[in-house]
């Protein structure tokens, strides 16, 4: 084995490449290993490609709504196999930039499993069918998460997919059933509706998106059902029975069982960490419920080895938190200063039809947590913004500390909202209140116009509702 390195990152994704280059910055001697390419799940299987058929779903969406905007044109029709062409080149671009990013800062990149053999060395089997040992002083934990089922629910890859079976369709499903209604249901739900499937959502939990504001869920089921979108909260699938091309769902809700007939059925219902292959207890890292235990700093039991994003279990799994986190790790390795991370400060953002953009608390878990509040509203249907485009679907909502004013949670639904939630992590960031954040000046006309006005409605002072 050659000389150790001075870090050693198990998985190349958003948060492990990331790491690796603030590493290089700060004078590291780095390796990453990743069993399959540089980006990981988010750029190839997950965020990116999402977000692009998302894209063309919004611009479908818009279309059929041209006739008001005094546009005509011939028959709308949608070819998947051209949208999914586009996302294979956005896809292999932004590889190929990863790719650059660790040939730029001399990463040393290895193709393959690891295996911790120690707390020190890691088994390397790599793609080409040969064995190599890396070692490392430092080591961080970047391993993500995969698809998870339900109990009763085999996912067969062929009609019943998990997220990145969805993302390979070649045609669109005529009718598909969608489990779970977090952030990845109703994003294929988003657009498999608009891309013109008949759509069943189904969540176990009272309301769709269920870790967010009880309002900003209710508001977002009555969007879906106008788009014919059919949901069923507080509800199970039992069991899906084949015969031929179709599938039957049986569904339980509270004594009553229920069956939907449909073409496809998604399970997203979640994903759990990737470790098992790792070996972490031959390094002597804690595992708790299938995820890595780790200090506020980051470090595992074993003081040299760090763990972040996805591996860590947490109920908000992001790439910018995996990021961030890694850049923490990274630097904490290092000897240099850094400022922790505001988790109530975390951009949550859904890009469902309408988008979904939150932070911090719920109004729900401000008053759990004994906070007095005062919550501020401002519907999109008063913003000139959002009547000059037709989009009016939607509000912001501002939960505030009653006392001081303090910024405890802000939640969106609408158009472009995901683009609007930077301003208010900013303004929490900066430890600014109701106060700076109704009183900044705000361009008119701009959807932004809404964060302003739902803060001066949280001090009594709005001016256009």
């Amino acid at each position: 084995m050659a000389d150790p390195y001075d870090l050693v990152i198990i998985g190349a994704g958003p948060g492990g490449y990331v790491g690796a280059v603030r590493a290089a910055q700060l004078g590291l001697r780095t390796a990453i290993i990743e069993r399959d390419k540089v980006g990981g799940t988010c750029l190839h299987i997950g965020c990116i490609p999402t977000k692009v058929l998302l894209h063309t779903a919004e611009v479908l969406e818009h279309l059929r709504g041209a006739r008001d905007l005094g546009i005509s044109f011939g028959e709308l029709t949608l070819d998947l196999g051209t949208v999914q062409a586009r996302k294979a080149r956005v896809v292999d671009k932004l590889h190929k930039g990863t790719q650059f990013l660790m040939r730029k800062n001399k990463i040393d990149v290895f193709n393959g499993e690891a295996r911790f053999l120690s707390d020190r060395e890691v088994g390397v089997a790599l793609s080409d069918g040969s064995e190599t040992t890396v070692g490392g002083k430092h080591f961080l934990i970047a391993t993500g998460s995969a698809p998870r089922s339900v109990p009763g629910i085999t996912i067969d890859h062929d009609r019943i997919l998990d997220s990145t079976d969805a993302l390979a369709l070649t045609a669109v499903p005529g009718r598909i059933g969608i489990l779970g209604a977090g952030a990845v249901g109703v994003e294929f739900t988003s657009l498999f509706r608009a891309f013109g499937a008949e759509v069943t959502l189904i969540e176990l939990l009272p309301t769709i998106v269920p870790l967010e504001d009880e309002e900003i869920g209710k508001q977002l089921q009555r969007s879906f059902e106008r788009r014919g979108i059919k949901v069923h909260p507080g509800t199970t699938a039992e069991s899906v029975s084949r015969s031929g091309d179709e599938l039957t769902v049986t569904l339980r809700k509270g004594e009553e069982t229920s069956t939907i007939t449909v073409d496809y059925f998604l399970v997203a219902v979640g994903r759990a960490p990737v470790l098992k292959e790792l070996a972490p207890e031959e390094a002597g890292v804690t595992l708790e419920r299938g995820a890595v235990v780790v200090t506020e700093e980051l470090r595992t039991m074993t003081q040299h080895i760090f763990a972040i994003g996805d591996v860590l279990g947490r109920p908000f799994r992001l790439a910018h938190v995996a990021s961030d986190e890694a850049i923490v790790a990274v630097e904490t390795i290092a000897g240099s200063e850094h400022a922790p991370i505001d988790y109530q400060a975390i951009p949550r953002p859904t890009f469902c039809i309408p988008q979904v953009a939150t932070m911090g608390l719920s109004e729900r878990q401000a008053l759990e947590a004994g906070r007095e509040v005062k919550v501020g509203r401002f519907p999109f249907q008063a913003n000139s913004k959002a009547s000059i485009t037709g989009e009016m679907e939607g509000l912001v909502k501002v939960v505030a500390d009653a006392k001081v004013g303090e910024i405890l949670g802000i939640h969106m639904l609408g158009a472009g909202v995901t683009e609007l939630l930077a301003e208010g992590v900013a303004v929490r960031y900066l430890e600014g209140t109701l106060t700076e954040l109704g009183g900044a000046v705000h361009s008119h006309p701009t959807l932004s116009e809404a964060l302003k006005e739902a803060s001066l409605d949280a001090l009594g002072r709005a001016i256009h509702i």
